[in-house]
């Protein structure tokens, strides 16, 4: 028998740590957060004791995801932090058939990840392609993913378009379908990148391009309403891939900061509307706090994002989306700031308009993710004072895949039925009868280490 990665139990199912996706300083854990992971562990080994199984045991099991976001709640509202909350059952704690409905498999969604990467890990390349397989497929509830890239240098790429190819390839290989699509990385002001284009849509067949504003030759970005932008969104029209995810938040640092804003997205998103525009991190900035949005105010962060929507008149279910990878993952771990986060979102840019991406395999699993999203509510203070939507079922599965499958032009229904009976899902399920999580992550979790990775990364060319 396979030996257990973590047979002590000493890691949480749902990871609250300073890790991030390498695009951001990490950010340490608040007392609350801090209190959450030890109130978790305290309660992990009480319910493990009270069921006679080992504590590892218990924190693989959705009763262990369960109990996990029962101790956040408690050292959340502890701290007075009660805007939103993980809304579950204290049963659900020893009740692994609750549990199941409430944060497992048992509910069944069409989950569609909009941004995941393909990064190194502790196992080394070779294993790469197999461990984010493990990561993505059989750790987690995901279904399909799009492939993304960060910002580089056209020869200098630390995942290639080849290499990313290779592990879709892989995965289609297992009979699988197309459960990974591709990005195509695109930086406009960067020499060869627009005349690059028609290869990685006739030869990679990527399904929407990725560009990073705020990165370009001498450390000047670009605007997608400068001249250079605007050829971009007309090339990605011209070749009939009219999906563009524009990276907006996490700036990586004060050179060429207002890029990294979303000035842009109203004026650009109303002269294409025949062009779908995927924010990611929806302009969330980690070190700006999330508040009710005040147009009067002008605060970093989301903020950019809905005043550039607001001025520029595009409403509520239009051509811009929002993506919450790293936004959610951040935010979990202060449930009232995610509350302000959601609400805003879905209330300006609409309930059709918000997707679901997670920044992984930088945080490791998805599942984590995921099992806190399906259990996390807006306060009925909240959701009253701002006009906010309550997270229903409904509301929830739009969130987690079924808007995004309307942005790739594909059928939710049809997806689910191949996943689920191709060899991804038949090694799936001979995997659950002895699951071995790690529950790890890959990003830089300290400021040393976040140093050290942008030392690593390719740099463009002055």
């Amino acid at each position: 028998m396979k030996p257990s990665t973590d047979p002590g139990g000493t890691r949480l199912p749902i990871k609250l740590d300073s890790t991030s996706n390498g695009e951001f300083v990490p950010v340490p854990l608040s007392p609350a957060n801090r209190e959450a992971n030890r109130l978790a562990h305290v309660a992990a080994s009480h319910n493990a004791k009270h069921l006679d199984i080992s504590k590892r045991d218990f924190l693989i099991s959705a009763c262990g995801a369960a109990s996990t976001l029962l101790a956040f709640n408690a050292a959340n509202a502890a701290a007075g932090k009660t805007g939103g909350f993980f809304d579950l059952p204290a049963e659900a704690a020893l009740d692994q058939q609750l549990a199941r409905v409430q944060v497992g498999a048992a509910k069944d969604e069409f989950i569609f990840d909009v941004q995941g990467h393909f990064v190194g890990t502790p196992e080394g390349n070779a294993r790469g392609p197999e461990v984010f397989i493990k990561d993505v497929f059989l750790d987690s509830d995901t279904d399909m993913m799009v492939l993304s890239f960060v910002p580089s240098a056209r020869n200098a790429e630390p995942v290639t378009i080849q290499a990313a190819d290779a592990v879709r390839r892989i995965v289609e290989r297992l009979e699988g379908t197309h459960r990974l699509l591709l990005h195509g990385r695109v930086n406009p002001n960067q020499a060869g990148d627009l005349e690059g284009m028609d290869e990685l849509k006739e030869r990679w067949g990527v399904s929407a391009w990725k560009t990073y504003t705020q990165y370009g030759p001498g450390g000047r970005g670009y605007f997608l309403t400068d001249d250079v932008g605007l050829r971009f969104v007309e090339k990605a029209r011209s070749l009939g891939v009219k999906v563009i995810c524009i990276h907006k938040g996490l700036p990586f640092g004060p050179r060429s900061y207002e890029h990294s804003q979303c000035s842009d997205i109203g004026p650009v998103a109303k002269r294409f509307p025949d062009v779908k525009f995927l924010i990611y991190h929806s302009g969330f900035v980690s070190t700006v706090r999330e508040q009710p949005y005040d147009h009067g105010a002008r605060r970093d962060g989301i903020d950019t994002l809905i005043r550039s929507l607001l001025d520029n008149g595009v409403k509520p279910g239009s051509n811009v989306y929002a993506e919450l990878g790293s936004t959610w993952r951040f935010l979990m771990r202060d449930p009232e700031q995610a509350a302000h986060a959601l609400g805003k979102l879905l209330k300006y840019c609409g309930e059709d308009n918000v997707l679901w991406g997670t920044d992984s395999i930088w945080y490791g699993s998805p599942q984590d993710q995921i099992q806190a999203f399906r259990a996390f509510q807006l306060s009925a203070e909240l959701r009253s004072k701002f006009g906010y939507a309550e997270i229903t079922p409904a509301l929830r599965a739009k969130i987690f895949g079924l808007n995004g499958a309307r942005v790739y032009g594909l059928s939710a229904a049809e997806v689910k039925k191949v996943t689920g009976r191709d060899r991804v899902a038949k090694e799936k399920v001979a995997y659950q009868e002895r699951p071995e999580p790690h529950f790890r992550t890959y990003g830089p979790r300290t400021r040393r280490e976040f140093l050290r990775h942008l030392m690593e990364q390719p740099r463009p060319a002055t």
